[in-house]
């Protein structure tokens, strides 16, 4: 469970220039990826911070879909 909180922070911390469309393909994956395990976790804590957390992440995830054109 540590582990996915730790994959989100750096999700959102980490440099977010992907240059190539496979670099964003890789990255919206990621972000689905982390999403979905939070969203997993979100349904039996029920705490806010996990959905603030999410938030943010798809908000991250929607700007590289963006940059897609999906």
């Amino acid at each position: 469970m540590d582990d996915i909180f730790a994959r989100a922070d750096e999700f959102e911390t980490k440099k977010t220039t992907f240059k190539t469309r496979s670099e964003r393909i890789i990255a919206s994956r990621e972000a689905k990826e982390i999403i979905l395990s939070l969203n997993e976790i979100y349904k039996v804590d029920q705490k806010q911070d996990i959905m603030d957390q999410m938030k943010r992440i798809t908000v991250l995830k929607r700007k590289i879909e963006k940059r897609l054109n999906l």
